[in-house]
Formats: structure tokens, C-alpha cells, sequence
């Protein structure tokens, strides 16, 4: 009985322990390494440039952070391409959102392909882009918009007063209207080849995306009368 009372005072003890230290790393706001550890430079133009400026050599000995296991130096990581799949992701189902993003760029490169051999002129051909990402790249910047709607109580009504929209959130909604507008299919349809045609028409700068992008354009015109509310 006395060594088991022992071991559990060692356990309370320990614990109370761990609390003390989670607390005073939580006041320091230190997670596992100290403030003067750098971040890492994963990035193989962000090297380049420090050796061309010579700020290389300065930080050569400095104690480093290790890279996040999404921080790569590999020519086929896109960090757009990324954050759009981690936004397709439902329930934690990475593999799935990987293997949906990739059949959607499988997708558009077969659409532009048979575009390309439609075409007679070699005018025509030059025209048409056939990388699936920089269509992704355009489809995202066509679909971003410049101003939303929020809603401001001023003397107890309630106005839809048009604001400035931040960049990470234009593309956030950029993104999710394009899965959203990829959803919205008939039944025999597949996500990815519906995904894959509202890239495309996207890129084109037309589509469901591009229009929602419109219209929400026109109610911010539409109700610039109460922009001054924003700052009263």
C-alpha cells in the first residue's frame, strides 16, 4: 500500500509539474523553440537572394527552426494549389481533396487539349494555354473580388454598407465560390470534371463564379449612398 501511495503522490506531482511548465510556456509564449531561433529560408529564389545581398552569410550560424512538413523547395509544391485542396478537404479527408484537385487539372488539360486540335490557324493555338495551373493561377485572380458587403446598424436599421476586402480573404472567397460553383452539378456529373470546366470558364474570365463576382460588384454600387456610415 505505502509504494503505491508513493507512486500516485509521483504522478500528482508530476502533473502538477507539467502544469507549471505549460503555463510559464504559455506566458512566454514559447512553443519549442526560444525567440532568438530564425525561421528556416526553404525557399530556393529567397536563398538566392540573401546570397546576392549578402545576408547569407549572417545568418550561416544562426540557430534555425526546423521547416513545417508543407515548407518544400520542390518545383511541382504550389502553395495555392495547396491551400485550395486543404479548402476542398470535408472531414479530414486529405488524400481525397489531393486526388479531386489532381483529376480536376487532368480534366482542364484534356479541355484545352481538344481545343488546340480543333484549331486551324496556328494564331488560334498560340492562343490557348495548356498548363493546368497557370489557368488556375488566372481562374483565382479573375474570380477575386475588390469590395463586400457588411452590415452596420445606424440609428436602428441595419445598412449593407460597402467596405474594402482584404486580400487573403478575396481569395478565400475566390476559392470557395469555385468549389461551391463546382457542387452545384447534375448527379451523373463528377466533381472534378465540373471543377475542371468552372476552371476553365473561369481563366476565360466567364462562368457562375466570375457573374456571382459581378453581381456582387453592382450591390456594392448600388449601395455606395451609405458608404460614409463605415467611418461614422
Amino acid at each position: 500500500m505505502a509504494t503505491v501511495k508513493t507512486l500516485f503522490r509521483k504522478c500528482q506531482l508530476f502533473k502538477t509539474n507539467l502544469q507549471v511548465l505549460s503555463s510559464l510556456t504559455q506566458q512566454n509564449g514559447m512553443a519549442m523553440y526560444p525567440s532568438y531561433y530564425i525561421e528556416p529560408v526553404y525557399k530556393k529564389e529567397d536563398q538566392e537572394a540573401l546570397i546576392k545581398s549578402g545576408e547569407f552569410a549572417k545568418i550561416t550560424h544562426l540557430p534555425t527552426k526546423a521547416a513545417l512538413n508543407n515548407q518544400t523547395c520542390s518545383l511541382y509544391h504550389d502553395p495555392l494549389v495547396a491551400l485550395f485542396t486543404n479548402y476542398t478537404m470535408r472531414e479530414g479527408k486529405k488524400a481525397l481533396a489531393r486526388d479531386l484537385v489532381e483529376k480536376a487539372f487532368e480534366s482542364v488539360k484534356r479541355i484545352q487539349l481538344e481545343r488546340y486540335h480543333r484549331c486551324t490557324s496556328e494564331e488560334d493555338k498560340a492562343k490557348i494555354e495548356l498548363n493546368p495551373k497557370k489557368i488556375f493561377h488566372d481562374a483565382i485572380k479573375n474570380c477575386k473580388p475588390l469590395l463586400q458587403l457588411t452590415g452596420i446598424k445606424r440609428g436602428g436599421a441595419k445598412y449593407q454598407v460597402p467596405v474594402p476586402i482584404s486580400d487573403s480573404r478575396s481569395q478565400f472567397l475566390a476559392m470557395n465560390w469555385l468549389i461551391e460553383a463546382a457542387k452545384e452539378k447534375d448527379r451523373k456529373v463528377r466533381f472534378s470534371h465540373q471543377l475542371a470546366k468552372e476552371l476553365v470558364d473561369a481563366s476565360n474570365n466567364v462562368g457562375r463564379v466570375v457573374r456571382r463576382k459581378q453581381e456582387l460588384h453592382k450591390q456594392c454600387e448600388a449601395n455606395k449612398a451609405y458608404a460614409h456610415y463605415r467611418w461614422s
